[in-house]
């Protein structure tokens, strides 16, 4: 059986391949943003931080649930 603590990473590993990592740029809520982290857990969800196109402040954006939840169940299924 696989361990917990491992799912978190697992689903961090997952978002990055979807675009969801560093030094990407990305259009998420309406604005777009350049990626200045990796995906960390944050509440019941995971969250990036960009730097949005048009203002240039530095943002903490949680990751649709919609997204985080299919990505759970997939990398659930993997195990």
């Amino acid at each position: 059986m696989a361990n917990r603590n491992d799912q978190p990473k697992n689903i961090c590993a997952r978002l990055q391949q979807l675009g969801y990592a560093r030094e990407k740029h990305i259009r998420l809520y309406g604005e777009e943003f350049h990626l200045v982290s990796d995906p960390v857990p944050d509440g019941d969800g995971f969250a990036v931080e960009g730097i949005t196109r048009l203002s240039g402040n530095v943002r903490r954006v949680r990751i649709p649930l919609s997204l985080v939840h299919t990505v759970r169940k997939e990398v659930a299924f993997d195990k």
